[in-house]
């Protein structure tokens, strides 16, 4: 069985992820989206508001060889325990392929077996990110274009709550 592996902080699941997920599950028998941790970001949602985003937002999606799980530890370590054959991961620009080139040869020289597939986004989705997602709404801008309508009103509550205080 091929298993591939999406892995991000996902902080929040944008429709350019749910993009990718779409694509990536017709390439492998199995994509495994791992919410990670990046000790260098400072996540508005927990692991788990982030696993439960990502669900709802695939729910309707009828994609039957989808696991979202949360890790806490290094991306090769996952990779080795599920068997991938690949990590996948969006680029939106020449500045994102750079930056997973390097974590693909970093990952490399711990595991030598990791590989990694480059999946382009969509034009119409190229300037969206978790973090244009969060400057906007943070300001109450309209982010419905960005976050998938199934998670909008959960993203925009935690903004609400977070200009309150």
């Amino acid at each position: 069985m091929k298993v591939m592996l999406f892995p991000g902080t996902f902080d929040p699941f944008t429709r350019g992820h749910r993009d990718i997920v779409r694509r990536a599950s017709k390439l492998c028998d199995k994509l495994v989206v791992a919410v990670m941790e990046n000790s260098a970001k400072s996540p508005l949602f927990t692991p788990d508001e982030r696993v439960d985003l990502i669900k709802r937002s695939l729910a309707g999606e009828n994609l039957n060889n989808i696991e979202v799980m949360e890790w806490g530890g290094l991306l090769v370590d996952l990779y080795k325990q599920l068997d991938c054959c690949a990590s996948v991961r969006g680029i939106r620009s020449e500045s994102d392929f750079r930056y997973e080139a390097e974590l693909a040869l970093a990952n490399r020289l711990l595991y030598p077996e990791y590989d990694a597939i480059l999946l382009p986004c969509r034009d119409d989705m190229s300037l969206i990110s978790s973090t244009i997602v969060k400057e906007v709404g943070y300001y109450g801008g309209d982010i419905s274009k960005m976050v998938p309508a199934e998670i909008i009103d959960t993203v925009n509550d935690k903004f609400m709550k977070g200009r309150k205080q």
